[in-house]
């Protein structure tokens, strides 16, 4: 029976979303509840669970700090997060650590059942990779338990890499060894499981010194000593129509301790298919040492993208997409080195898409899902994906923020905003004040203001206390500083400084000017 862990710091949300998971899937699941991300943490010590639905915000330890630790643990459960609308940067670090799901309160219950049913099929994916690590020779499945613990450990020592590896009869590795990932293309049905038989049955007949394990993002693991050994079974492969595959392959090297170092070349390698989709093998020494050299003359279109960024919602469309050519021009993608593609890719995620939901807020909150998709390249099969569903988004969020703008060119929030400085400018009153007076967010609140009055919160709200303040001194016999500090300003200093700067004059000299001839205030 799949484990499904809940961890929320309120009771009855843990024990709601229990009923509601156990009216729909009856006996389906163990339950597994804590109130926060260290409790989780220690349980996850103890035993596995296949799912996690965890909320963002929590005590002791908030969800995001708990999706952090995952990332050390051999074996973490797919993660489910659950936020509120205004958890936008959560959600965003939610999504780096790769959270699988991310659903809003109040819950759809469509939605975590949907949810709920995606990740199950894919925990039974893992169970089954765990089943076969398991298969066969004690010494082989050892072996493959090792493997995956030690590429999973970011911090193990080497003194425990030697231990394990060599228990685990592994110290070949000492004289010389490649590392490889293999993995079945997504659009091709990802049938890792069937990849990972193929190449157990084409390893015993070949032979020699090799293991074979996984990692935690589902990707088979060949550590092999005979250094053309992958590239003759990418030749048997090759020729199997029905087990597509893409093998991303290490530097050659020596030592136990090394194996994390090769894994990462191999890793870094896997990332280069979205430029060569047609490939299946791909080599680290294709693109080692060309990544100082590609590096040079690759400086990050930063400047592209914030006037991209400026462009939403203006109407401008076609000049939006030829900027986002330039952007992502394949000429300079496929001479730079991928991290160059992979900073494009985070500050379009910054400047452009994260800036709706700054600026908008809980209107923009559909923006996740997309986001989600688009906030990795390794979320792609090829790049000709990628740049498709980058102009897909700002399509979506042109119109999207058009409308929002065209809804509000004449806001009655923003009429209650200038009705309620009218009251108050007196007070000590500030943007934030009067945005969550009128319930909008902070950013969005600063732009719209200024759209409807034609002038910055600051400046109108100088303009109004002045107003105020010209009208006391025609109007009042009291003092300088009494009209300062009627009229809102910090002190009458300032309120002087002020006032010149405004009127070129001095309140008193002002008032002079202003009064009847033979009347004398101060």
């Amino acid at each position: 029976m799949p484990k499904l862990l809940i961890v929320d710091d309120e009771k009855n949300i843990r024990l709601g979303l229990k009923a509601m998971i156990e009216r729909k899937y009856a006996d389906r699941y163990d339950f597994l509840l804590v109130e926060n991300g260290a409790e989780a943490l220690e349980l996850l010590g103890r035993e596995s669970a296949d799912i996690m639905i965890t909320d963002i915000r929590m005590p002791v330890m908030d969800g995001i700090a708990l999706l952090e630790r995952l990332q050390e643990m051999p074996a973490a459960p797919a993660v489910i997060i659950l936020s509120g609308h205004d958890d936008f940067p959560y959600a965003r670090a939610a999504i780096r650590y790769q959270a699988k799901e991310y659903l809003l309160k109040p819950i759809v219950r469509e939605e975590l059942f949907a949810a709920l049913e995606r990740l199950e099929e894919e925990a039974e994916r893992r169970r089954e990779r765990e089943r076969e690590a398991s298969a066969g020779a004690e010494d082989t499945a050892d072996a493959s338990r090792q493997l995956a613990y030690v590429l999973s450990q970011e911090r193990i020592q080497p003194d425990d890499i030697r231990g394990r590896l060599t228990e685990a009869g592994l110290g070949w590795m000492e004289q010389g060894y490649q590392v490889a990932l293999a993995r079945a293309p997504e659009s091709d049905g990802g049938d890792t499981a069937g990849l990972s038989q193929r190449l157990r049955e084409l390893l015993a007949d070949e032979g020699g010194q090799w293991a074979l394990s996984w990692d935690r993002d589902g990707l088979l693991v060949l550590v092999a000593a005979d250094r053309q050994l992958v590239r003759r079974l990418t030749g048997r492969l090759g020729g199997h129509a029905l087990l597509p595959v893409r093998i991303a392959l290490s530097a050659g090297t020596a030592g136990m301790v090394q194996l994390r170092q090769a894994y990462s070349q191999a890793r870094q390698t896997m990332k280069y298919f979205l430029l060569h989709p047609e490939a299946d093998l791909l080599a680290y020494e294709s693109i080692a040492g060309r990544g100082a050299e590609r590096g040079t003359g690759c400086p990050q279109p930063i400047e592209a993208i914030r006037r991209l960024s400026n462009l939403l919602g203006t109407g401008k469309l076609p000049e939006m997409k030829r900027l986002l050519q330039q952007i992502l021009d394949i000429r300079t993608v496929s001479r730079c080195e991928i991290g160059y593609l992979e900073g494009i890719s985070r500050s379009l995620n910054e400047e452009v898409f994260d800036s709706v939901f700054r600026s908008y807020g809980e209107e923009s909150i559909e923006i996740l899902r997309l986001y989600r998709r688009a906030g990795h390249i390794e979320n792609f099969e090829r790049f000709e994906d990628y740049y498709r569903h980058v102009e897909q988004l700002l399509e979506r969020l042109d119109e999207f923020v058009s409308s929002v703008r065209g809804a509000h060119a004449e806001r009655k929030d923003m009429q209650k905003a200038v009705e309620y400085l009218q009251q108050h400018y007196a007070s000590d009153v500030n943007m934030a004040v009067v945005s969550n007076h009128i319930s909008l967010n902070y950013t969005y609140f600063s732009q719209a203001f200024k759209e409807y009055t034609g002038e910055s919160f600051s400046a109108y709200l100088r303009k109004l206390r002045l107003t105020k303040a010209k009208e006391l001194l025609v109007g009042s016999d009291l003092k300088v500083y009494e009209i300062s500090e009627r009229s809102g300003f910090d002190n009458v200093k300032h309120f002087t400084r002020v006032f010149k700067e405004a009127e070129g004059i001095t309140p008193l000299d002002y008032r002079s000017r202003q009064q009847p001839h033979g009347t004398k205030r101060s």
